[in-house]
């Protein structure tokens, strides 16, 4: 296996493991931030366009994060749609990344729901879960 396929994959890995934790903490420690920015750098390195939403989005969420004061409505707004948008590009990911991609996407609204004060009910969940089938 190719070496940066291996990265991609350890990338993904850290970031679903880094969502699932205390993002204020992880905040305030430069793990957010690199972790971030090797993201950035994998999706430019990719060089596909349907990447540049996601982009853009992770370059407002590392800069919010570097500014001090968290904004949580805004960091559950960039968490939620990361979630969306990585869910609707986790198609192109090949071999071992793809799953690594669709638990990324599952990570991402999870924090954004976390952010957001909490969990949303069984119907949000079904009717969030059908809404991304319906646009695959």
């Amino acid at each position: 296996m190719e070496k940066k396929y291996v990265q991609h994959e350890v990338h993904l890995d850290a970031a679903a493991k880094l969502l699932g934790g205390d993002l204020q903490e992880e905040a305030n420690r430069a793990g957010l931030d690199n972790n971030l920015q090797r993201w950035i750098e994998d999706l430019k390195d990719a060089g596909h366009q349907d990447f540049h939403e996601l982009i853009v989005d992770l370059q407002a969420l590392k800069a919010h994060f570097g500014g001090g004061a968290i904004d949580a409505k805004l960091v559950g707004q960039l968490l939620h749609r990361l979630g969306e948008n990585t869910a609707k590009v986790a198609h192109l990911a090949e071999g071992n990344v793809r799953p690594r991609v669709e638990n990324l996407g599952k990570a991402l609204l999870e924090a954004a729901r976390e952010v957001a004060g909490g969990r949303t009910s069984p119907d949000e969940d079904l009717r969030q879960d059908s809404a991304q089938r319906s646009q695959q």
